[in-house]
């Protein structure tokens, strides 16, 4: 890897040198390096592009890096990662994906990501995305994460994309058993004439099965967001799907939370708040002697945290 993209792994995945654990990285769609452990394999797919993880169950606090970079203009890379974590297991998974074009070309990745949780296992999925360079090229990514619970497992899943992807239809689907428990972060940023679409849907099948999604963004200049956060109650459950976003310039955000209850036990609740930073806010860290471009950046920033 030149200097480059080793620095563009390290923001998207905090990796400055070969990290502990198992690691996979992918670099323009070809592997750069990989680590097994005892407890974590990493096998290639035979019909397609990816790679299938197994957690054997009991594997306790261990970590796994799957990071992607494409530094190529005009190249699109598809991937079908798919994660089997064993029973009991405890693991965290960091997935981050970045794109430096310089080129005239489109750069994109579009990974499908599908989690088999096993009974009274444990994740922690972190996914950062980040795309650069000074091309005229865009930078497009379309992330698509399948989540398959058993009972008494437990997700939690934290996701961010702050800076410069172009377009972006991030697809989250997830199907609950018995106690589960599953828990999504989104923090999303689009500027420019950027387009971000956001589409979480979850099943709670499962008795005492439980969701909390929360998105926070923020949309500057032309660009565009839609969120769309759809919680399904099969069975006696809690669900919780929030949006909050910022608007600022002539932006535009839609956010369309659905609850659909089929059981007279599902507790479900939304909330979606759309609106400008306070001018209040902006005065006071003005009189701190920022200027008005540093107050908001400072709002944005503490917002996203």
């Amino acid at each position: 890897m030149n200097t480059m993209e080793k620095n563009l792994l390290a923001e998207i995945a905090d990796i400055h040198e070969v990290p502990e654990g198992a690691y996979n990285i992918r670099l323009n769609g070809e592997s750069q390096g990989r680590n097994t452990t005892a407890n974590i394999d990493i096998i290639s797919k035979a019909d397609k592009d990816g790679i299938d993880i197994i957690v054997k169950p009991g594997t306790k606090h261990e970590s796994l890096h799957i990071p992607v970079i494409v530094a190529r203009s005009g190249l699109t890379d598809l991937v079908y990662n798919d994660f089997y974590i064993g029973e009991d297991a405890d693991v965290t998974i960091v997935a981050g994906c970045g794109i430096h074009n310089c080129g005239d070309q489109d750069a994109g990745h579009d990974g499908i990501h599908t989690f088999h949780i096993g009974k009274g296992a444990k994740v922690k999925y972190i996914e950062k995305h980040i795309g650069e360079g000074d091309g005229n090229g865009h930078n497009i990514m379309n992330p698509t994460t399948i989540i398959e619970m058993d009972d008494d497992s437990y997700m939690e899943m934290d996701t961010s994309q702050i800076k410069g992807i172009d377009s972006t239809n991030r697809i989250t689907k997830g199907k609950l058993g018995d106690r589960a428990t599953l828990v999504i972060h989104e923090k999303l940023m689009t500027h420019g004439s950027q387009y971000a679409g956001t589409d979480f849907s979850v099943d709670l099948d499962g008795e005492d099965s439980s969701a909390n999604v929360i998105s926070r963004s923020v949309a500057k200049e032309h660009s565009v967001q839609k969120f769309v956060s759809v919680i399904n109650g099969n069975n006696r459950c809690s669900g919780h799907t929030e949006c909050d976003a910022i608007i600022m310039d002539d932006a535009k955000v839609t956010a369309i939370p659905e609850l659909t209850a089929a059981n007279i036990d599902a507790a479900l609740i939304h909330e979606a708040a759309i609106g400008k930073i306070a001018g209040e806010q902006l005065i006071k860290l003005m009189t701190l002697g920022l200027t008005e471009e540093e107050a908001e950046e400072q709002i944005v920033n503490g917002f996203l945290k």
